[in-house]
Order: structure tokens, then sequence, then C-alpha cells
């Protein structure tokens, strides 16, 4: 198994509220396929990328690497679609708690990006993982927020 796959299957068994289906695994691979030499799985966890907490159907698995946040998702017939959020584009992340399930939303320069159906136990550790490494990796190319 890839590390992805393996940090995934670790948020699952942390976080069994989260609603996703299967193919947890081909969704890990396409991030696995796009990783760049010298970049790193941190965490990783799945989720629904979609705003509506009725929506069960798109699965998809998040990343955040020591370089950038990937959002993979394999699509059930053919193709897949990959989403990179790198530390210069990232501009916030909202987190949201329901009475069932959390959502995040990533905000970048040209998008925004819902990742839903979380277990509400889940948002402190992810919001943490993505704002720590994200501010992190801002300093490191000198891109400072404005305060």
């Amino acid at each position: 198994m890839g590390k992805v796959y393996d940090q995934v299957c670790m948020f699952k068994a942390k976080y069994p509220g989260t609603i996703t289906w299967y193919r947890l695994r081909k969704h890990a691979k396409v991030i696995e396929d796009h990783l760049n030499p010298g970049e790193e799985p941190l965490y990783s966890f799945a989720g629904q990328k979609d705003d509506d907490f009725m929506s069960f159907i798109n699965t998809c698995v998040v990343c955040i690497t020591n370089k950038r946040i990937l959002i993979g998702q394999d699509h059930i017939i053919v193709g897949y679609s990959l989403n990179s959020v790198t530390p210069d584009l990232f501009n916030d992340l909202q987190v949201y708690r329901g009475i069932l399930w959390g959502k995040i939303t990533i905000d970048t320069v040209k998008e925004t990006v819902y990742i839903s159906n979380l277990d509400k136990k889940s948002l402190p550790e992810i919001e943490t993982a993505v704002t720590s490494n994200m501010m992190e990796q801002k300093m490191k190319y000198g891109i400072r927020s404005k305060e």
C-alpha cells in the first residue's frame, strides 16, 4: 500500500463517522501518482468533495504534503481529477461544525474547495494540519499574509 492510502485508513479508523464510500485506494493512488520528487505526504484524510451534506457520492482523498495540498478523485467510469493548492495560492480555511458532520472550506486565489461529511471530532485535527503546514510553507517561501 502507499503512504497516502495508509494515512487515510488510519483517519477512517480514528474517525468512523466520516462519510466515505469505496474506492479510497484508487483516490489515494491519484495523489500518489502526482507526488513530485522530494514531496512527502504528511497528513491524509477522506471526505465528500461537495458543499452539500446530503450528497454522498463525491468521495475524495485530501493529502497535505511538505509542499502543497492535493485533492484526488478517481472517476467511476473513466479518468480522474486532481486539485493542487500551493502555499502561494492558499488564502484561508473555514471550519463548519453541524449536528452530525462537519465541513471545511479551503479558499484559494482562484477557487473554493469544499470537503464535507467529515466526522465532527476530526475538525480540530484537520484544521491544525492544514493551517500549520500552509503557514510553515508560506514562511519558507517568503510569502506573508497581510496583517
